[in-house]
């Protein structure tokens, strides 16, 4: 047992250790949420993930974003983000995509990963990517709700798609399947806050609750290979 993963095997156990270094995640969005995803799976001791969006660091990041410095400022997120999670662990098989989703073609690609995690905010793409991965066979999805305008991180927790009530993202998702006449083929578990979200002019993050949510997408993708195993155990 690696001295890096000693504390991570100690809690979830060899078997779970070896599935979780076996498996493939593929993330999309790599801001306030989704940086804090990809950071906990890797220290955790995830060896495979691929992480896509299409935006550069921007100065307005800082407060919330775990890729966004001064220094990086003007560089595609996924690359800085990977930067970053090599010095963790270096051996990791990180692949950086710089595109929105779907600019590339991901349709054919998903059956390649074994979890798939939506940290998109943009309501076409979520929607999109939701229905796509609910219709690949072998692929799990775990998708963000909004996290934006939110002061109270002890006001996140975790439901279905088609019952969160009080979020507006997850609603405009089901609205937007409803125009389109499609529905997920399976449940799609999420993390979304009760909290009521503040009204604003321009949509305010705080790294207090962006990264409660990332943290909680990567327990899923965690918790999932951890019961599997003990399932197959029994």
């Amino acid at each position: 047992m690696s001295d890096f993963f000693s504390r991570s095997e100690v809690l979830l156990g060899e078997k779970a250790m070896k599935a979780l270094q076996d498996a493939r995640v593929l993330l999309f969005g790599v801001g306030g949420v989704g940086s804090w995803c990809a950071e906990a799976l890797i220290r955790t001791g995830l060896q495979h993930l691929t992480i896509v969006d299409g935006d550069v660091v921007q100065a307005s990041n800082i407060n919330r974003q775990l890729p966004a410095t001064r220094e990086t400022i003007g560089k595609p997120k996924v690359e800085a983000l990977k930067a970053r999670l090599l010095t963790i662990n270096p051996e990791a098989e990180i692949e950086a995509i710089y595109s929105m989703y779907p600019g590339e073609d991901f349709g054919e690609a998903l059956s390649e990963y074994d979890y798939v995690i939506d940290a998109i905010d943009d309501v076409a793409a979520k929607t999109d990517l939701i229905l796509n991965c609910t219709r690949t066979r072998g692929v799990k999805i775990f998708s963000s709700m909004g996290a934006a305008l939110r002061f109270d991180p002890t006001q996140v927790t975790t439901g279905e798609l088609m019952s969160i009530q009080g979020d507006a993202l997850a609603k405009a998702v089901r609205a937007r399947m409803k125009r389109l006449g499609q529905k997920p083929y399976r449940k799609v578990k999420c993390v979304y806050s009760t909290e009521q979200a503040q009204k604003c002019e321009a949509r305010g993050s705080l790294m207090q609750v962006t990264a409660v949510f990332g943290c909680t997408l990567a327990s899923f993708v965690i918790d999932d290979i951890r019961k599997g195993v003990q399932k197959n155990a029994e």
